[in-house]
């Protein structure tokens, strides 16, 4: 018991806290935008995959890491724009088309990397993101080892938080994205296209989610392999709700499932005579149960999963 509570006081714990939660940002921050807008998008498991294999693979092929990020956004964005046009002017079930396109673009990832990529005994490696050592900040005692030695696209995952909250909150396109997905009739009303609004922020969403894809096989790991991902999108989609559709509460609920994952690796160490599977178990479970607990008082918006149609009231 006391080795276990010793564990939270290791700056390793919670430095991995920080570069665990990352791709979970970026793809909850993603479905947010997708959601905000009125549109659900059970495409992330799939555009989160794509997003993983093209940037390593673009890096692989000589291009350089922030190449790499560029090529994981631009090919979710297409994956979100067939999304988007599926579900926005055509209507069709933002639940089956999110689901086609997560087994479309899983399967496409694999089709691509298996025909492009030789595989031998080891998978092949590119050469990731390493954390910076931020002068001075790194060598503070607790903020510095888990604050100011991550890569570079962790920060970035906190300050498209900051962004993504300010837009939202403060600016007339947060506005009219927030009103798109209360009533995209109101948005009309004022001159603006409800379709063009829906489609831009299912676009940049799942851009978002590529990218959180991507870090994990330019940051977290240098390699890419069949179901690296780990059902992290659907975690994100959960997420959301937790969140209530907040940025703020969307970080924090990013952080929490990542504290339960690094800490339930370091208790397997700590901790005998208890099957490792649950250990891989509490995760879910308590992000699990703490969706319970706030989702009764989420308020959803109004207009999601609801076709727009010209006209119709």
């Amino acid at each position: 018991m006391t080795e276990a509570m010793d564990l939270l006081l290791n700056t390793s714990l919670w430095a991995a806290v920080l570069r665990i939660a990352t791709p979970l940002i970026f793809g909850v921050l993603g479905a947010l935008l997708c959601e905000r807008a009125g549109v659900l998008n059970l495409g992330i498991e799939g555009i989160m995959t794509m997003g993983a294999m093209t940037g390593w693979l673009a890096v692989f092929l000589g291009a350089p890491l922030w190449v790499g990020l560029l090529v994981a956004a631009l090919c979710g964005a297409a994956m979100g724009l067939v999304h988007a046009i599926l579900t926005v002017p055509l209507g069709l079930s933002q639940h089956v088309s999110g689901l086609g396109i997560t087994l479309f673009a899983s399967a496409l990832a694999y089709y691509l990397y298996r025909l492009i990529v030789e595989v031998g005994d080891l998978p092949p490696t590119i050469e990731p993101f390493r954390a910076l050592e931020i002068p001075l900040l790194s060598d503070l005692p607790l903020l510095g080892p888990v604050l100011f030695s991550q890569a570079m696209p962790t920060y970035i995952a906190l300050f498209a938080v900051a962004v993504m909250a300010y837009v939202l909150a403060r600016t007339p396109l947060g506005l009219a994205i927030r009103m798109t997905g209360e009533n995209p009739h109101a948005v009309e009303a004022q001159g603006l296209n409800p379709f063009r609004i829906r489609i831009g922020a299912v676009v940049a969403g799942s851009a978002l989610m590529a990218v959180g894809g991507s870090f994990l096989t330019m940051v977290a790991f240098d390699s890419f392999f069949p179901g690296m991902v780990q059902g992290r999108g659907w975690i994100c989609i959960a997420l959301v709700v937790f969140a209530s559709w907040r940025p703020g509460k969307a970080l924090l609920g990013a952080l929490l499932f990542a504290f339960f994952d690094a800490y339930q690796l370091r208790l397997q160490t700590v901790v005998e005579g208890v099957p490792y599977q649950l250990f891989l178990m509490a995760p879910y479970i308590l992000s699990i149960v703490a969706l319970i607990l706030v989702a009764r008082r989420a308020e959803v918006p109004a207009a999601l999963m609801t076709p727009y149609r010209r006209g119709e009231r």
